[in-house]
């Protein structure tokens, strides 16, 4: 494997955020299968590891065969390098995601009224009127009263997998269709460029020449997993809980984090993901060179009709 033992080297990968945060040393070791083995028999959420195990393999070159030909002590201690990285990254972005949240949620030069703390997340979720629209189920009216009383007071409860309303585009849901805006809001964009470019870019365009988070870890383009990863952590960020946990009953991130890559992967809707997959490599490579590299194509593309 390239690199030092105890800091391996990616190749083209997915970052280690997006390894979810059950994945253990003892679920590296299970997720490798025999050849002749159907992955399509076992469980859903074996499926989901498997993989994610796989797009390990890829992006880390020589790790298989450190699993396949290594002692269980060197299996193990690939295992914790990788929960321990996940586990960092992970903490990092909801760090830096909790404040900087705030200064998504109105336009530009607008205040926040009233204003939330950037350290303390209680006033956040189904308790401030502007995160409450944006964390409001798609298909409720939040301006309808009882409806505003009954997510408050919790009498309401919301599942993982009731998208809220922040995933849509001008967080607005269209019941006729439901793939309209959906994965393409605003908040999301700025999610995204927060956790993959860098924070800065969020307010500016990347200068051309200086590489992005995403690109520095050899993440080349924009994948499903990092979508579903940066949709869940915005959420988390709007929510009223102070602990991420796949366990939190409050934000169900667990489950919310895999209906949204469950359908992303869903091969009756690759029309729609593979339209939603061009828009955002579009917006991750609006930078200046991207613009020149795209226009000389279109040139390049002119030249060659009108010959033939």
């Amino acid at each position: 494997m390239s690199g030092d033992k105890n800091n391996p080297s990616p190749g083209n990968s997915t970052p280690i955020h997006q390894i979810p945060w059950y994945f253990t040393a003892d679920t590296l070791v299970g997720l490798y299968l025999p050849f002749d083995t159907l992955i399509k028999d076992y469980p859903a959420d074996v499926q989901c590891e498997h993989r994610v195990f796989v797009e390990l393999i890829d992006s880390y070159p020589g790790l298989l065969a450190r699993l396949t030909d290594g002692e269980e002590e060197d299996i193990i201690h690939v295992g914790e390098l990788l929960g321990k990285g996940a586990s960092g990254a992970r903490g990092d972005d909801t760090k830096t995601l909790k404040s900087a949240v705030l200064e998504w949620l109105m336009p530009r030069g607008q205040p926040l009224i009233p204003p939330l703390s950037r350290n303390i997340k209680l006033d956040r979720g189904f308790n401030h009127e502007v995160t409450s629209r944006l964390l409001c189920p798609a298909g409720l009216d939040w301006s309808d009263v009882e409806t505003k009383q009954s997510l408050k007071s919790s009498e309401t409860a919301v599942s993982g997998d009731q998208w809220p309303m922040f995933l849509y585009s001008g967080y607005h849901y269209d019941p006729d269709d439901p793939w309209k805006g959906l994965l393409r809001s605003e908040i999301l964009t700025f999610g995204f460029k927060h956790v993959f470019t860098s924070p800065s870019s969020v307010d500016k365009e990347p200068k051309a020449t200086r590489s992005g988070n995403a690109y520095l870890h050899g993440m080349k383009s924009v994948t499903k997993g990092s979508l579903a990863y940066v949709a869940t952590q915005i959420w988390f960020a709007l929510s009223s809980s102070s602990v991420f946990s796949r366990t939190d009953t409050v934000t169900d991130s667990e489950n919310f984090y895999h209906s949204i890559l469950d359908l992303l992967e869903d091969p009756d809707e690759i029309e729609e993901v593979n339209d939603l997959m061009t828009w955002w490599t579009r917006i991750s490579k609006n930078s200046a060179l991207a613009k020149i590299r795209e226009k000389r194509a279109a040139l390049r593309e002119l030249a060659t009709a009108e010959i033939n």
